[in-house]
């Protein structure tokens, strides 16, 4: 028998409620949801000795007691979190919801399955059905409507703040270790810190910046997840940020969530769907879009149309990006893409080009991405392996085992999935008459002194 439920008992000794009281109370819960749930006072007495109930039955329970309380439960506060694990539904996460209150559950639900490693979702692949819905009900639903909210807990502008500040940093972690570094810990600083935010108490105006500071959160939760190699929980992140982002209003921050798709989509092999996303992404801001989002958007849609193999698609796309990202200035784009500039704009030429078999081109206009800051191990990591492979395409054998050696040396302190490609990629490259030559048995030997090579 499982541990008895104390928080469970404690609440029902608060709102004075007895067994057969809390029965009524849940089957009355579960009409008003439209459904006809059987329940008595001898299932109440299982829950209290630590059995936890399966579906919905959780979540009716709180509501119950919290009407009695007279404040918002969760099923964490009455003892039954692990519910969500238990009884995860493999589809959770993959909705684009009706309501902003749906979502806040979602993904107070997805961060709880994802910290117990509920396999369902985390190691599942995802679904291009999901992606093209998501995008297209954010194109075309309504705004939603006043995201004031009467809970236990005041937020103010302060809470938010705490909110971007905290994700800043995670975000600045991930770009120096990769996203396997730090990933768990920001899902469990959601979970434990942001989740309660969401029930809290707050105005229209402290609503919609908590929900657009969330999305942000969730975005890099799924950039992270997707670096970890774990797709199909970053998905889920993904449209469940594409979703606050039409709760906070927040067109242009809708739209990085629809790049951040298109990029997942890409490296998955699904070009067509990534190609859609990103101009989604670019059309649907609509006149609010700035010219250094335009060119991340539209060097988006030109990685996907390079792996497809059209290259007039692919050149027009980033003779956009070019003549977008020239037009940029300090004041005209959020400081969130600020990251995207010129360097970042030569990254994508050179993954273009190299993808296209124009490795003479993807060596010229690559060279200048790399920032060796070592702020950006991740980046620079990617662009001097495209670098590798440009010269590995020309046959120049010498040298792109040479700059392969920096990527490695880049790539030492980065637990990153991605990385871990983009090696099998080149070491794939790497010909039969290549591996015979005494420079790469002496390559070959400084690699394996590497982690990203092993």
């Amino acid at each position: 028998m499982a541990d008895r439920n104390a928080r469970l008992a404690a609440l029902m000794q608060e709102a004075d409620i007895s067994h057969k009281s809390l029965a009524r109370a849940v089957v009355t819960t579960a009409a008003r949801a439209s459904e006809d749930v059987a329940c008595d006072h001898t299932y109440v007495s299982r829950w209290l000795k630590g059995s936890i109930p399966r579906g919905n039955m959780p979540q009716f329970i709180a509501d119950a007691i919290g009407r009695k309380v007279g404040r918002r439960l969760t099923i964490d506060d009455i003892g039954m979190g692990d519910a969500a694990v238990s009884a995860v539904r493999p589809e959770l996460g993959l909705d684009f919801a009706d309501r902003p209150e749906s979502t806040a559950k979602t993904v107070a639900d997805l961060w709880r399955a994802d910290l117990a490693e509920a396999q369902t979702l985390v190691r599942s692949l995802p679904d291009s059905a999901a992606w093209n819905a998501a995008s297209l009900r954010w194109i075309v639903a309504p705004p939603d409507g006043e995201l004031t909210r009467t809970g236990n807990r005041a937020v103010g502008a302060v809470d938010v703040d705490m909110v971007r500040s905290t994700a800043d940093a995670f975000s600045m972690l991930d770009g120096k270790f990769g996203g396997g570094h730090a990933r768990r810990a920001l899902i469990q600083y959601l979970h434990t810190d942001v989740r309660p935010m969401l029930d809290g108490k707050y105005s229209d105006d402290v609503g919609r910046q908590l929900h657009s500071a969330v999305a942000e959160a969730l975005l890099l939760a799924g950039w992270m997840s997707y670096d970890s190699g774990l797709h199909g929980i970053a998905q889920r992140y993904l449209i469940q940020a594409l979703r606050m982002t039409q709760a906070a209003g927040d067109r242009l921050l809708g739209g990085s969530v629809l790049s951040a798709m298109s990029h997942q989509a890409t490296f998955l092999g699904r070009y067509q769907d990534a190609a859609t996303l990103a101009r989604a992404a670019y059309t649907g801001p609509g006149p609010a879009l700035g010219p250094t989002m335009a060119a991340q958007f539209r060097a988006m849609e030109a990685r996907a149309l390079a792996r497809l193999g059209d290259e007039r698609g692919c050149d027009l796309a980033l003779a956009e990006a070019e003549r977008k990202l020239s037009q940029r200035t300090a004041e005209s784009d959020p400081p969130y893409i600020a990251y995207f500039d010129e360097v970042e704009l030569a990254a994508e030429i050179g993954h273009c080009f190299r993808d296209l078999g124009r490795s003479v081109e993807a060596a010229q206009r690559g060279g200048g991405s790399i920032f060796a800051d070592g702020l950006n191990n991740r980046s620079d990591f990617f662009a001097t392996m495209v670098q590798a492979d440009a010269h590995i395409i020309q046959g120049e054998a010498g040298q792109g085992f040479d700059i392969a050696l920096s990527a490695l040396q880049l790539g030492e302190g980065l637990k990153s999935a991605r990385c871990i490609q983009y090696v099998r990629e080149f070491q794939g490259r790497v010909t039969v008459e290549m591996r015979r030559a005494t420079e790469f048995r002496t390559f070959e030997e400084q690699a394996r002194q590497f982690r990203l090579w092993q």
